[in-house]
């Protein structure tokens, strides 16, 4: 197919993806991940930087080419989905972080994902697609880069330039041969607000996270006692932190998202720490069963108000 061709399918396909509330979506050629960034993850795991994410250090050879999770990929193209919240928890309440005040983001990005993924198929007969929606061993944020959507910030986020870093990330790798665009080669620079601010200490000198000092990760995916040490930092936070996004100078002009399954319900908006305290199993499922709060269960959910909660 031409060029010319080429760009009018892209031009197409992102046009169905602000359709679709999408509000970033770019193309990368579908090929073996850097070395760079290979001995860069390497490293990560090497140190123990994974914590308690076993899962992080699986697939490693589908995680370094994305031709693995589908055969003859030629492109990857990549969505980002704004999540934040239009009206925000009262600051006493018990904390969550804004990416889980509404439906799970698996279940909202998947139907987009693949919507534009059938798309793509009615555009290009004959191609096939695979959709990756975070459960897929795919680097979201390296691709996302190379799609030119954002950069890695020195909080480990993937930042979209003018809009900020609350976005959920999604692919499409497909057989279909797209024209890309070019990678983002922006940075944070040297400005560090979010290695200053964070809570755990999990942010240095522009490294990958540290997440046997991320709240957030302790918080979900930890399983048993908190380190004695997060009772002071975590504050009155019950389910992930969003420190090093709300002191994120590219954060200062948030806009809230226009995904109606994102927005918070009145039950989870007046949530009090007496109601997670004295919940039951049914209640819990009624108001997170479609949620990403599930992940930490309700046992997890009240581990962690015990441990902010004042001593009796």
């Amino acid at each position: 197919m031409q060029v010319q061709g080429l760009r009018h399918i892209v031009s197409l396909i992102k046009g169905r993806a602000r359709e679709l509330d999408l509000d970033a979506c770019g193309i990368a050629q579908a090929q073996p991940v850097s070395e760079v960034a290979v001995e860069r993850y390497r490293q990560w795991l090497a140190t123990g930087g994974n914590g308690c994410m076993d899962y992080a250090a699986r697939y490693l050879d589908v995680r370094d080419n994305p031709g693995l999770l589908l055969d003859g990929a030629r492109s990857v193209i990549v969505v980002a989905m704004n999540y934040y919240p239009a009206q925000l928890q009262r600051e006493d309440a018990p904390q969550f972080a804004y990416y889980a005040y509404g439906r799970d983001y698996h279940e909202v990005m998947r139907d987009r994902l693949q919507r534009l993924a059938a798309y793509i198929k009615e555009l290009v007969p004959g191609a096939d697609t695979r959709c990756c929606v975070d459960t897929a061993p795919l680097r979201e944020r390296y691709w996302a880069v190379q799609a030119g959507v954002g950069f890695v910030g020195r909080n480990n986020a993937l930042i979209i330039p003018g809009r900020g870093s609350y976005f959920f990330l999604g692919a499409i790798i497909t057989t279909a041969e797209l024209a890309a665009d070019d990678p983002c080669t922006l940075t944070c620079g040297d400005c560090g607000a979010c290695e200053r601010a964070c809570p755990g200490g999990a942010l240095k000198n522009g490294c990958p996270v540290d997440a046997t000092r991320c709240l957030s990760c302790l918080t979900i995916e930890y399983r048993g006692e908190l380190p004695q040490w997060t009772r002071e930092a975590l504050g009155n936070r019950v389910y992930g932190c969003d420190e090093c996004q709300r002191v994120c100078p590219h954060n200062r002009n948030a806009q809230p998202t226009r995904v109606p399954e994102l927005q918070p319900s009145e039950a989870f908006l007046n949530l009090t720490a007496a109601d997670i305290d004295q919940m039951d199993q049914a209640a819990f499922s009624r108001l997170f069963s479609h949620s990403a709060v599930k992940r930490t269960k309700l046992a997890g959910l009240q581990r962690n108000l015990r441990h902010i909660l004042p001593k009796k």
